[in-house]
């Protein structure tokens, strides 16, 4: 029995161990690590419920909370300097209504500009102007907008006037100064329109994306099992093909031996 399976030490079968002993180990690192973005989320979520809201501290200005990150984002910033371009960031909801983010530039003494959203307005309304001179702005931290957030129009195609997501990389484009990689929106809008709500921190939280890393936990694992289990398939298919043919039997012998007595010509009658 054992002489059967020296198969398992040809070129092509040591392929095939090769392939498993590496697909393994690859299967259960992913899905380790799949697991510990989970876990990282979970710990994320917890110290999120724990701390006190971020809105509720002290303001700081903008450059010591640069760059934004969890720990930031939420965080009242402060900045000063002069309003300049504005625009329409429309398809934005607000208590379930759509309608347009106010976003003006504001020119810090820096150079820069920081995107401030002054508000929300209706569909078809107009975007009262931005106060002129220099102004004190004190807002809530956001980070920029990707492709991926919600109401984002990341195709462009928009008019003149108006874009579709805030970042530097979207803005920079339409403006002749450099931008902050970050934005902030005013806890109390101008007349005319509505404050728009801070957003919680990407990545802090049990959503769907959190629950998507423990669902490609259990894919992985059962990938490695699967590899496994193809690994004993193939090769109890193979020792039961050479134990037939050792024995004589062939798929062609064994059709052949159900159909002979079939096929076979039946005796002549004797007279």
């Amino acid at each position: 029995m054992v002489l059967v399976y020296r198969f398992l030490l040809t070129p092509r079968w040591w392929g095939i161990h090769v392939f498993v002993l590496l697909a393994i180990p690859v299967c259960i690192f992913m899905g380790s690590w799949q697991l510990g973005r989970f876990e990282d989320r979970v710990q994320s979520h917890d110290a999120a419920e724990k701390a006190p809201d971020p809105a509720t501290r002290k303001a700081e200005p903008l450059a010591d909370l640069l760059p934004v990150d969890q720990r930031t984002s939420g965080r009242p910033a402060e900045a000063r300097g002069r309003y300049a371009e504005q625009f329409l960031v429309p398809d934005r909801e607000v208590d379930g209504k759509s309608g347009s983010y106010v976003l003006t530039m504001l020119r810090t003494d820096g150079g820069k500009a920081l995107p401030v959203v002054r508000g929300w307005i209706p569909r078809g309304a107009e975007a009262p102007a931005a106060p002129a001179g220099e102004v004190d702005v004190t807002g809530v931290l956001q980070a920029s907008e990707n492709a991926g957030s919600d109401g984002v129009h990341a195709q462009g195609g928009l008019p003149r006037g108006q874009v579709g997501m805030i970042s530097a990389a979207a803005l920079v484009n339409l403006v002749p100064y450099q931008v902050y990689d970050a934005w902030v929106t005013l806890p109390g809008a101008d007349a005319g329109m509505t404050p728009v709500p801070a957003s919680a921190p990407q990545n802090s939280g049990l959503d769907l994306k959190a629950f998507q890393n423990l669902g490609y936990t259990g894919e992985w694992f059962v990938f490695a099992g699967f590899v496994v289990f193809m690994w004993f398939r193939l090769v109890r298919r193979e020792a039961e093909a050479l134990e037939d043919a050792e024995l004589g039997l062939t798929p062609e012998t064994e059709a052949e031996s159900e159909t002979g007595t079939a096929d076979a010509p039946a005796a002549p009658l004797a007279k």
